[in-house]
């Protein structure tokens, strides 16, 4: 479940930098650029963080799906895919995480 919902974000990502939407948040992002976009990450992070911190179920959620969508923006514009992301990570376990 969790591959196809990141698989069709991106999707959906890539298909709003093809045929942008007017009014769309993602298309507004795309345009804004790589380092607006960047902010946007790092500012979900720390809103991450704070209900880390807080034990804030509810906000760890919310602000961990916000993450994950300004991150699939983000690796979009490079060319990088969640296979990608899977792909190293998959190495990462096969070295034991070191």
């Amino acid at each position: 479940m969790v591959e196809n919902i990141l698989q069709n974000l991106f999707k959906m990502v890539a298909d709003r930098r093809d045929n942008p939407i007017v009014a769309s948040y993602t298309n507004y992002l795309q345009d804004k650029g790589d380092d607006y976009i960047a902010r946007k990450v790092g500012e979900e992070t720390i809103e991450l963080v704070l209900a880390l911190k807080d034990k804030d179920k509810a906000g760890v959620i919310h602000e961990t799906a916000d993450i994950l969508y300004h991150l699939t923006v983000a690796i979009e514009s490079l060319g990088i895919t969640w296979n990608d992301v899977a792909a190293e990570l998959e190495a990462r376990r096969l070295d034991g995480f070191h």
